[in-house]
């Protein structure tokens, strides 16, 4: 018989003990995995939260003033009237008697053509004539001499009886009275013919001298001593005149949303690149209902009258004009910022525990939007600081000029702070 103890069977609870132990473990490792990312959380949370102060908002005061509209338009300057001197004749440029800006007079003489062949067509013109003469005299001689005749024949056969002379001879008298009637006719059309081709003649002489036909100084000359001056369908242009520089006209493209703004009699300013610091003035004198469309943007040409008493505006000049369409003054101005300006949505701050935060939330509803008493496009509203929060107030929009609004508002003074931006202010 062994001395040896029998080992006791374990017992229900040791075995349950047994079972449970690796689980609490592994809900230990659970619990201290979960703690770390809270922790971790915890520190982004808090990082994100003291790295700024929050929004500074930026602000700029009410102010009461004067506003003007402009429409800005191009164009190029051009004289009110400018007139071409040209050649109906052909032939050899002789002299040339005017250069570029020399003042001219009407009927004064700027160039001459060669005048021998011209002058030498005349001169058998006036032969030709001469010689048509001459035979309208001589045809007015033979007519005279057959009326004679045919008298002559007449008298003798009324106190013959009609026995002298014969009917065949009283015939041919009267046949060639006929013929001299016509050859005078013929000989008094070829000389009418022949004073036309002298007249033709003295005028193309008197057209080879080139005249000015008006008052005006020489912008263009294309023509230089011996040239051959060609005239055939049209008259080739010798010279451009301006009539007079002291009254110059601008001619701008209007754009197609600003000509409804644009009426005659408006004034204006414009500037050129030649006197950058020099404004000068001018108005409107012709909208055209005409349309200009380049590269699919339409436009209009709309003539501004400029005065030019001191010569230092040029035909051609390219100049901006700005044309005044509406002015109001002692009105109630904001920053066109102010009526752009729309508070963020500030996240809330994390409320309860770090555990709270990372938590997933609901989403936030839908705030109420404030709305302003006017109605229709121009209503909006601004945003005034106070020392409790953002205000809204809502106002009218009139007239901008690009960076100040005109506004009407029975909440808005003079004075108050509009905000315009917000800034992120480091801590």
């Amino acid at each position: 018989m062994s001395d040896t103890p029998k080992s006791t069977p374990p017992s229900i609870t040791q075995v349950l003990a047994a079972s449970r132990k690796p689980r609490t473990h592994r809900l230990l490792w659970w619990l201290v995995g979960l703690g770390l990312l809270i922790c971790a959380g915890g520190a982004y949370v808090w990082f994100k939260n003291s790295g700024s102060k929050g929004p500074r908002h930026v602000t700029s005061a009410v102010t009461r003033g004067d506003i003007v509209v402009t429409v800005t338009a191009t164009g190029n300057l051009q004289p009110i009237n400018t007139v071409d001197v040209g050649s109906e004749i052909s032939g050899t440029m002789a002299n040339v008697y005017v250069d570029f800006n020399d003042k001219v007079k009407k009927g004064q003489v700027l160039a001459q053509l060669d005048t021998t062949k011209l002058q030498t067509a005349l001169e058998r013109s006036r032969a030709t004539l001469a010689a048509n003469q001459a035979r309208v005299a001589q045809a007015r001689a033979t007519l005279e001499e057959s009326k004679q005749a045919l008298a002559r024949f007449e008298e003798v056969s009324r106190l013959s009886g009609g026995k002298v002379p014969s009917a065949t001879e009283l015939d041919a008298a009267r046949a060639k009275l006929a013929r001299a009637v016509a050859d005078q006719a013929t000989a008094e059309a070829a000389a009418t013919e022949s004073a036309g081709a002298v007249k033709q003649g003295e005028t193309d002489l008197g057209k080879a001298t080139i005249r000015s036909s008006t008052n005006g100084i020489v912008l263009k000359r294309t023509v230089e001593p011996g040239q051959t001056v060609a005239a055939s369908l049209q008259a080739p242009v010798l010279f451009s005149l301006a009539e007079d520089l002291s009254e110059m006209e601008l001619i701008v493209s209007v754009s197609e949303a600003d000509v409804g703004q644009v009426r005659e009699g408006m004034p204006a300013t414009f500037t050129v690149d030649a006197y950058p610091d020099k404004v000068f003035p001018a108005s409107i004198k012709q909208v055209r209902y005409g349309a200009t469309t380049v590269d699919n943007v339409v436009s209009y040409q709309t003539v501004l009258l400029v005065k030019n008493a001191d010569l230092k505006l040029r035909p051609g000049m390219t100049a901006t004009a700005d044309i005044k369409v509406a002015e109001h003054k002692g009105v109630l101005l904001v920053p066109n910022a102010a009526l752009r300006f729309k508070p963020a949505e500030r996240a809330k701050k994390t409320e309860g525990s770090v555990l709270s935060a990372l938590m997933p939330r609901p989403p936030t509803p839908p705030r109420p939007q404030v709305r302003s008493n006017g109605e229709g496009k121009n209503r909006t509203r601004v945003w005034i600081k106070t020392a409790e929060a953002l205000k809204p107030v809502p106002v009218r929009v009139l007239l901008t000029d690009g960076r100040n609004t005109e506004v009407e508002s029975k909440e808005l003074q003079v004075g108050d702070e509009v905000v315009t931006d917000t800034e992120e202010q480091a801590k």
